[in-house]
């Protein structure tokens, strides 16, 4: 590949700047806890959609989508189509019951229900998964700076990581939303164009599918039914069981714009997938070598005039920040409103727990950084499914039993149910059975509650 020209990097490194530039200023009305995490619950249906979409569509809807799609072609699609179902089901079923609910995040609902220590024992399971999340946004993000400034592993890692924090320390909630919108403007530019052009270059679908397999390319279930489907599954429970994107259905000024806020995001979402889906097919006929995670930057460098370039490569970049940095918020309202000011610091100011959400923030990042450069590589979407599926495995069903099942279940059940769904699902992804670990961790966490049903209440 040929060196990537001065023309693009300064339009990338331009974008950028206003970009953070932004959120910065997203963040001068932050005073208080309240204000980072909720934006003081005043967002249309368009802010809650620039807040869904900003953490939806990261490095896993894009960069990672044409990298699987390079591989195994239609089958990457399942991971917008999931986004998009999730939303739906969460606009449609959950939005109204979690608003009403009274809890500010996930687990304060499980534990309205349930009690104090299946709120820690659910926090600190989910831990896990949003980890996983931020580890494949970084590896993203190392297939982006790699192409675009030739930085190594580490370096790429403290960038990115660096820009994640600058992204949502300021605003918090407020910035994910203001920054949501620009950034889902920018990946849809920036998708319609790579997609478009990718699809002219290659002489349209009909040329695809006479030079690449069909039964590989053009299936959605081309690894397999149990692994795609269940892929797809994961997502869509992923994105119910997230305090993120419960976060961006609280921030909502009533219930109807939560709502529409979550279906405008199910629109919005799928066709940036199947557009990254066009890229991986036009790199995997023109440069068959390539490494995979580098099918759409380097398509980006090498297709498009260095100005549009660089602001679409600055675009990716905030893509993979945004959703990194998204994750790391929820894990921060989580540790701080579940665990510190509940039971370590109960008269802790607003100020005081703004603090500690970011230092759990900002703790977040790094612990990923690390797991990133500890030998963690493959494909980027192989984590996006595994942290959506483990999110679900611990807090689905707890969280819909609580939500819709009150006073049926004992305390000791749920736990059960989050236990038992996030072990059984490690061990099978750790084995390697022939089918998405999410089918055993949800039928250990549905038999356990299936169980405390029965025994009942105290």
């Amino acid at each position: 590949m040929d060196p990537v020209s001065p023309a693009l990097i300064s339009a990338a490194i331009l974008t950028l700047a206003a970009i953070v530039a932004l959120g910065v200023s997203s963040g001068k009305h932050v005073k208080n806890a309240s204000d980072f995490d909720t934006g003081g619950n005043r967002a249309g249906p368009v802010m809650v959609a620039g807040t869904l979409v900003g953490t939806l569509v990261g490095g896993s809807a894009t960069i990672g989508t044409a990298q699987l799609a390079f591989m195994y072609g239609l089958s990457a699609w399942w991971f917008t189509l999931g986004c998009s179902i999730g939303c739906v089901a969460l606009g449609l079923g959950l939005a109204r019951r979690m608003r009403a609910s009274g809890g500010g995040t996930i687990q304060e609902m499980i534990s309205r229900e349930y009690g104090g220590v299946a709120r820690v024992v659910t926090s600190l399971l989910t831990s896990v998964g949003i980890v996983i999340n931020i580890i494949a946004q970084i590896l993203a993000a190392n297939a982006l700076l790699s192409t675009l400034f030739g930085l190594g592993p580490a370096a790429s890692a403290l960038v990115s990581v660096g820009l994640m924090a600058s992204y949502v320390l300021a605003g918090g909630i407020r910035g994910a939303g203001v920054l949501g919108l620009v950034k889902m403007a920018l990946i849809y530019l920036t998708a319609t164009v790579c997609g478009v052009l990718a699809l002219r270059l290659s002489g349209g679908l009909g040329a695809i599918a006479s030079a690449l397999p069909a039964d590989r390319y053009f299936s959605l279930i081309a690894r397999g039914l149990a692994v795609d489907l269940g892929a797809g599954l994961s997502v869509a429970l992923g994105v119910l069981s997230t305090q993120t994107y419960a976060q961006a259905i609280l921030t909502a000024r009533s219930d109807g714009a939560a709502k529409n806020g979550a279906l405008l995001s199910a629109i919005i979402v799928p066709p940036v997938g199947l557009l990254c889906v066009f890229v991986g097919y036009h790199m995997r006929l023109t440069h068959p070598e390539m490494p995979a995670a580098q099918a759409l930057p380097r398509f980006i460098v090498e297709r498009l005039p260095p100005a549009l370039a660089g602001v679409s490569l600055a675009a990716l970049l905030l893509a993979v920040v945004g959703t990194g940095s998204g994750m790391a918020l929820g894990f921060g309202r989580i540790v701080s409103n579940d665990i510190y000011k509940r039971y370590l610091r109960p008269s802790a100011s607003g100020e005081r727990q703004l603090l500690v959400s970011r230092l759990v923030i900002v703790g977040s990042l790094a612990v990923s950084a690390l797991c990133a450069l500890g030998g963690l590589g493959g494909i980027i979407l192989t984590f996006g499914f595994l942290s959506m599926g483990l999110r679900a495995a611990v807090l689905l069903v707890p969280m819909l039993c609580a939500l819709f099942l009150p006073g049926r279940m004992r305390p000791c059940f749920a736990m059960a149910s989050s236990v038992a769904g996030l072990t059984c699902m490690m061990a099978s992804w750790a084995i390697g059975l022939p089918f998405d670990p999410l089918f055993a961790g949800m039928a250990a966490s549905v038999a356990s509650a299936i169980v405390g049903l029965l025994v009942g209440p105290r």
